[in-house]
């Protein structure tokens, strides 16, 4: 029997509602269709585009006009501190913005301290070091870098990343719902039906020539400029549950010493395993976890900002 033209046409019009009912609930309840873009960088590989403006997964999202995820910048800002990291400082998309280390530091402040939030994921601390190199220290009065025990031999490699891979897109797709299939569906589908393991897509490069430059070049610039540098060593969550850094872990403590440098670890301030989201990253309680360390290492340093 020949489909009538009539439910043909109620087939057709039932069929785009549903898809734009589908796409604005993406959209309105998910942030789906308006990821963060990426750009790609000859000095620190990648980074988050700047002046963007996302929710994504419930979370406000936030990178001013020099890709920090941070308030923009001020020309009233006098107290300035710099935290350069990877996405453990930076939270990504299932952190709001307000659930940041650095913006809740920052507000505890009220306007007398700027937390500037310096940060993508999978950076090492050359990554860090570029940034500051090519950017400047916007007259920082203290610089703190957080770091884990991979960032020991986490070099640059200057692949290409944005647009390549999925966690770092240049572009947004056309349709939310094409995002959720082609980023979320079909990997799906892919992972159970192939042998083949899909990997942590964390781009982390654990088995690098050599210890990571930024550190060297972190110290140096520092020791130059006479700006106090803390470092923070996260520990991830294999660590926490042995209860010790692995051997990475203890190269950076080693520089540390051997430097002179101001070293804060996540077993200081009382990292838990259900501090943490996944193997590294930290949930809203791991974020909090580093407030009272942040805070106490500035108000040590900046007395003269706060009086």
């Amino acid at each position: 029997m020949k489909i009538s033209l009539r439910r043909k046409w109620i087939f057709a019009i039932t069929t785009i509602a549903l898809i734009v009912i589908a796409e604005t609930l993406l959209r309105t309840l998910w942030g789906f269709g308006s990821m963060v873009l990426f750009y790609d960088d000859p000095d620190f590989e990648y980074l988050a585009k700047p002046n963007q403006e996302r929710m994504r997964f419930g979370n406000h999202i936030s990178y001013n006009e020099q890709s920090m995820r941070s308030n923009p910048l001020l020309s009233s800002d006098e107290c300035v501190v710099l935290g350069f990291g990877d996405s453990v400082i930076n939270g990504g998309t299932l952190t709001d913005q307000d659930s940041l280390a650095t913006s809740i530091v920052e507000n505890q402040f009220a306007g007398k301290i700027r937390f500037l939030n310096i940060s993508a994921g999978s950076w090492g601390p050359d990554n860090c070091a570029a940034y500051l190199r090519t950017h400047g220290d916007f007259q920082a009065k203290m610089i703190i870098l957080v770091v884990s025990s991979h960032d020991a031999h986490d070099n640059m490699t200057f692949e290409k990343t944005s647009g390549v891979h999925e966690s770092y897109p240049d572009h947004q797709y056309p349709l939310a719902i094409v995002e959720v299939l082609d980023k979320y569906i079909i990997p799906r589908i892919r992972g159970m039906i192939s042998s083949v393991p899909q990997g942590d897509n964390l781009m982390i490069n654990k088995n690098g020539v050599g210890f990571n430059s930024g550190f060297q070049e972190f110290l140096e610039y520092t020791q130059k400029t006479g700006i106090p540098l803390l470092i923070c060593l996260h520990a991830e969550k294999a660590e926490v549950d042995d209860h010790a850094f692995n051997a990475q872990g203890k190269e950076i403590l080693d520089f540390c010493v051997r430097n002179k440098i101001n070293v804060i670890t996540g077993f200081e301030i009382g990292e838990k395993p259900e501090y943490y989201r996944d193997e590294i990253h930290l949930n809203e309680k791991g974020q909090k976890a580093w407030v009272d360390a942040f805070s106490n290492a500035i108000r040590t340093n900046l007395q003269s900002c706060l009086n």
